[in-house]
């Protein structure tokens, strides 16, 4: 079964929020969106590297929840910087780990935590 892709669906509090800080903090670009009762989010897409995800708004159906998302860069500290600069509050401190990485987690406002990683060749700290 090659030809199945798996997307992610972030559900949180504030999806349009969320998607604006994506997009300046990580460059997220959108896609595909629909829109529900008030304005509230049902679905949207949005591209962030060569991954795809989507986010909507908790509703009656599905309550925020918290996802770990690892995000592999060149550059790990202007990534930090960025989400830190956006609201993100620091889970473990981005430092360089015995096993090779430099690496960190953060926790966005909405409650999603970013592994941000940097292999040791990607770019001079």
């Amino acid at each position: 079964m090659t030809d199945m892709t798996v997307t992610p669906k972030l559900v949180v509090e504030g999806a349009d929020a969320a998607l604006d800080l994506y997009k300046s903090a990580l460059g997220a670009e959108p896609g595909e969106r629909h829109d529900g009762p008030g304005g509230s989010v049902v679905y949207a897409e949005f591209r962030i590297g060569g991954t795809v995800l989507s986010i909507k708004d908790a509703d009656q159906y599905d309550a925020a929840t918290t996802a770990i998302l690892t995000l592999d860069v060149p550059d790990a500290d202007a990534v930090w910087a960025a989400l830190e600069q956006a609201g993100a509050t620091v889970v473990f401190p981005l430092d360089d780990q015995s096993y090779g990485l430099r690496q960190g987690r953060l926790r966005d406002p909405f409650g999603i935590q970013w592994i941000i990683s940097q292999q040791p060749d990607s770019a001079t700290r």
